[in-house]
């Protein structure tokens, strides 16, 4: 089942598909008609880090967490509006980009990649994104 809590026109949600928030934050929040989606970083159901696992391993994971949010906040891939990407080996970029356009198919919301020096659990990508409720 999934978690909400409703605060001041905020409802934070909490997807029962993804392992339960390591800190002090919600997978996503919906206020005003969209959807704030927390950075999501390959972690598997059981909160086990994918972060020593090949690339493609660790993407696929990502990009279903990010699923699994928008999912328990009756949203979907196609509402995204916005799309953060933070990666460590910016080489590793083509191979994103393949693998996330056959995940988003032809919907292109608006994108940004930053390489970054260091994720969480020595991960590869770290995902955040905004979609429409």
């Amino acid at each position: 089942m999934n978690q909400s809590k409703v605060i001041k026109d905020i409802s934070c949600i909490n997807s029962s598909e993804l392992s339960k928030p390591g800190g002090h934050y919600s997978h996503a929040c919906i206020s005003g008609g969209m959807v704030y989606l927390s950075g999501q970083l390959p972690v598997s159901l059981q909160g086990g880090s994918l972060g020593d696992r090949p690339f493609a391993e660790q993407v696929e994971q990502v990009l279903f967490n990010i699923d699994a949010c928008l999912r328990a906040s009756g949203s979907s891939k196609d509402k995204l509006v916005q799309v953060r990407i933070y990666i460590v080996d910016m080489n590793l970029w083509p191979e994103f980009n393949r693998l996330y356009s056959q995940w988003i198919g032809d919907h292109r919301p608006a994108r940004i990649v930053a390489g970054v020096a260091r994720l969480h659990f020595d991960s590869a990508l770290e995902i955040e994104a905004l979609a429409q409720a």
